[in-house]
């Protein structure tokens, strides 16, 4: 038996990819890869050029954003694919 939350990882990422790019799987890809504390504190928007604008805020969460960038940036690889986020930027 699979447990529930490994059945969730697995499909997440392939159910979602198979949606067009939108604002509203961005934001979903963003909450889903940074956690609720993170969410709540942040808000996102993808440009053309592939930079996902972030804005935290504070400057606490600035930081903390800035301090898990390198695990943000691989679940949303993992849920969006590689090459729709190219660059992060978080501003306050």
């Amino acid at each position: 038996m699979i447990p529930a939350q490994q059945c969730a990882d697995f499909a997440l990422p392939e159910l979602l990819r198979q949606q067009p790019l939108s604002e509203g799987k961005v934001q979903f890809a963003w909450a889903a890869s940074v956690g609720s504390a993170i969410a709540r504190a942040t808000s996102v928007s993808l440009r053309s050029d592939g930079t996902l604008s972030v804005r935290a805020i504070d400057e606490h969460w600035r930081l903390e954003t800035i301090r898990c960038e390198p695990t943000i940036r691989k679940r949303l690889r993992q849920l969006l694919g590689t090459t729709v986020v190219k660059v992060i930027d978080v501003t306050r």
